[in-house]
């Protein structure tokens, strides 16, 4: 049965199925993929993510804190350097062991399409209810904790584990926007952007993954103890989420995803009559297009590689955790040229 009967003006839902979870990323198909790896020349590889302790003593969200590791315990035994000879007096063999409380959306990231929904009209009956990309619903599909359940969230559909079994694998585009606008803070446009991708000779295909480097994840490493929120404020040049021309292109482009190097891919200063949406291109990727966003990656020594060459194009592998109602996930993408 149909989840809605209404569906936000150029949105992807139902494009690829009544039943999708995975939104833009049905544009990586074997042929993408095929072709991405032509982009292997040198088989140099290049990590993409920050230090997942990082950003540190820097909060850039107060609900997200930094993971904190413990070790595994039996009973009350820490299995922290154990050696087994307290089990069996003739073992040699010492263990540590360790788990993790973690903010999936602290450092290196990627947003499901369980992120961001809306309060939208879906059912056509004037009411407007809490949903997600392709009708998903909140309370139903996107749940907090249910009875029986160890969980206090849950995502049944939508989730980051819908999104690792796709591979996430495919061409990265790197757009250096601080190579065309400088390290300062600067709203992008459509227009700017089009001039970015013309002088750096970047030309994007279907189904490829735009990686953006604004120049912040660079300055949260360098600040590591010493943060300056100030400065953060100033620096990088970002999406204006505003700028109705730059989502009308994220529609029309068929990306399979964006990754940037900063927090929250555009600027979310929110239209200025505070109406309606705080985070436009959220709204209109997540919710809209179904195009997986990703933030905070680690983009630097693979645009230094990539210019000193002359290319802009990598392999790229980054898929999410695997973990079922995950909502995001940490990430350690690997481009590859």
């Amino acid at each position: 049965m149909k989840r809605w009967k209404n569906c936000p003006k150029g949105s992807n839902w139902g494009r690829f199925g009544e039943d999708d979870e995975i939104g833009t990323l049905n544009h990586i198909g074997p042929a993408e993929r095929v072709a991405a790896a032509a982009e292997i020349r040198e088989g140099l590889a290049f990590c993409l993510s920050l230090p997942l302790d990082l950003p540190g003593k820097i909060r850039l969200n107060p609900r997200r804190h930094p993971p904190r590791l413990s070790p595994t315990t039996l009973g009350e035994t820490p299995y922290i350097n154990y050696p087994l000879q307290n089990v069996d007096p003739k073992l040699q063999d010492v263990l540590s062991d360790d788990q993790v409380l973690l903010c999936t959306q602290y450092s290196t990231q990627w947003d499901s399409l369980a992120h961001v929904g809306a309060m939208f009209d879906a059912d056509g009956d004037g009411v407007p209810e809490v949903v997600y990309y392709n009708g998903y619903r909140g309370g139903e599909d996107v749940v907090g904790q249910q009875e029986g359940s160890p969980h206090g969230s849950f995502a049944r559909k939508l989730s980051v584990e819908t999104m690792a079994k796709t591979g996430v694998q495919g061409r990265g585009v790197l757009l250096d926007l601080v190579r065309t606008f400088g390290p300062e803070r600067r709203m992008i446009r459509l227009a700017d952007l089009r001039r970015a991708m013309a002088e750096q000779g970047v030309d994007l295909r279907r189904g490829d993954i735009l990686l953006l480097r604004t120049g912040f994840s660079e300055a949260i490493w360098a600040m590591q103890d010493k943060p300056d929120p100030e400065a953060l404020e100033k620096l990088g040049p970002v999406l204006d989420g505003t700028d109705d021309e730059l989502l009308q292109w994220l529609g029309d482009s068929e990306l399979a995803a964006i990754a940037a190097d900063n927090y929250a891919v555009e600027c979310q200063h929110g239209y200025p009559d505070d109406c309606c949406w705080r985070a436009p291109m959220h709204n209109r990727a997540l919710f809209g297009l179904g195009m997986p966003l990703a933030e905070l990656w680690y983009l630097k020594e693979l645009a230094e590689a990539l210019a000193a060459r002359g290319r802009n194009a990598c392999f790229l592998t980054a898929p999410p955790l695997r973990l079922p109602g995950a909502i995001g996930s940490p990430v350690t993408p690997v481009a590859t040229i």
